[in-house]
């Protein structure tokens, strides 16, 4: 962690760096003598017969890639328990989050439902309450949707700073993943909603009982009761039988372990969106039920985890955007702090409220680098700068943080989290 007041590393970094140039083609050229093409006893890999299929039953990264991991941030969580680890952005492309690299994060552990001895109960106001087993909800017509979870607290300690150095940290309390659920909308209409149910309650079955009032407009919109993710029966972390499913929506209100949907004629006002998951602003008033998550993107290489590691030359720019609104058709890039602003590569499929990946190609001098992004999304909405973010809401919030980005990179490639003006 850098302090922010440090001069050499902060709000100075207002000097002119070299614009990026015309992205040129490379060939690679085979270096005769290379013992890595030449001499095959350098490749055990080559000469002996490896594990047979049932060496791995259910697969696992190479022991090269046992770096790519969720780590958490000890001064973020007071013990293991109501804990959060985050998603190493840095180490991923595309858009779609492995299902053991989705952060996590727990107010009551995780808990470890027995499918058998599982149970979905809607009741409040409606005609008929209903209780549904596991078995039950899979007899229902299910839909497939890639969306991602955001954590409302993503980036936020660092409103009033430059905090944490690396995406993992910054905004790595993020997952996109292809759920199967159910249309929430489906069990509703089975309950037969009265006409005075406006709101739903999910309740989780773990220790914190997790709660959060939602409008109904939402509920028959696009919820999902979800099953499944990338194609596999949800992780215990993620929720193990059965979560709710959000869209756009932030992640405190994907209710894990779902147990129980209430529906009343007004919301409950609970802990989690009381002194919880409200926007704390300058003048000590919060704002409540800010529940969309809006257009925000993160360069992930380079970033300080993901250094330069190559001299002057070609170099690829990457990163994700996304917006709890609709799509992403356009992300703007700088390499030298916003004096000149290009269009990056879009890549990928374009799904409504799900990550979107961006490439930018640029030749690289070697001079130091002053590196953003800025997502447009199918709204309209530009991603404000930090700046502009502070100017309304001050700097007391740590929920919905989604100001422009700031990575600083030296001339050997090293690269850390700051902020300009």
């Amino acid at each position: 962690m850098t302090d922010r007041t440090d001069p050499s590393r902060r709000r100075f970094l207002t000097g002119a760096l070299a614009a990026g140039g015309a992205v040129a083609a490379t060939k690679v050229a085979a270096q005769a003598g290379d013992p890595a093409i030449t001499d095959i006893s350098q490749q055990p890999w080559s000469q002996y017969l490896g594990p047979g299929v049932d060496a791995a039953p259910y697969g696992v990264p190479s022991p090269h890639e046992a770096h790519v991991v969720r780590r958490n941030v000890e001064w973020l969580t007071a013990d293991t328990v109501s804990s959060i680890n985050f998603t190493p952005l840095h180490e991923l492309d595309g858009i779609i989050t492995p299902n053991g690299l989705c952060f996590e994060r727990h107010h009551g552990g995780v808990a470890e439902v027995d499918p058998g001895m599982y149970r979905l109960m809607i009741n409040g106001l409606v005609d008929t309450p209903l209780v549904f087993t596991l078995e039950d909800l899979m007899r229902f017509p299910r839909e497939n949707h890639a969306y991602f979870l955001e954590c409302a607290a993503n980036t936020g300690m660092e409103w009033r700073g430059a905090q944490l150095n690396g995406c993992q940290f910054t905004h790595g309390m993020i997952h996109n993943v292809m759920y199967t659920g159910i249309p929430l909308r489906i069990l509703l209409e089975q309950a037969g909603v009265k006409t005075n149910g406006k709101w739903i309650l999910p309740e989780g079955a773990d220790a914190a009982g997790m709660t959060r009032s939602i409008p109904m407009e939402k509920a028959l919109d696009d919820c999902l009761v979800a099953f499944k993710m990338n194609g596999e029966a949800l992780r215990p972390e993620q929720g193990y039988p059965v979560r709710l499913v959000v869209p756009g929506w932030e992640g405190n209100m994907w209710v894990k372990w779902l147990r129980r949907i209430e529906v009343g004629d007004e919301p409950w006002h609970h802990r989690e969106e009381t002194s919880k998951y409200t926007d704390l602003l300058e003048n000590g008033q919060a704002r409540r039920f800010t529940w969309e998550m809006d257009a925000k993107s993160v360069i992930t290489n380079p970033s300080p985890q993901a250094p330069l590691t190559h001299g002057p030359g070609p170099t690829v720019l990457t990163g994700v955007a996304w917006s709890g609104r609709g799509t992403i058709p356009r992300v703007d890039v700088t390499i030298d702090g916003g004096k000149n602003w290009h269009m990056a590569r879009m890549s990928g499929p374009s799904f409504t409220k799900s990550m979107h990946r961006f490439y930018f190609e640029f030749e690289w001098d070697g001079s130091p680098l002053l590196l953003q992004s800025r997502a447009h999304d199918s709204t309209g909405y530009v991603q404000p700068t930090k700046d502009m973010l502070r100017e309304i809401r001050g700097e007391n919030s740590i929920y919905h943080n989604n100001g422009i980005q700031t990575w600083y990179v030296n001339e050997q490639g090293v690269a850390e989290n700051v902020e300009i003006s």
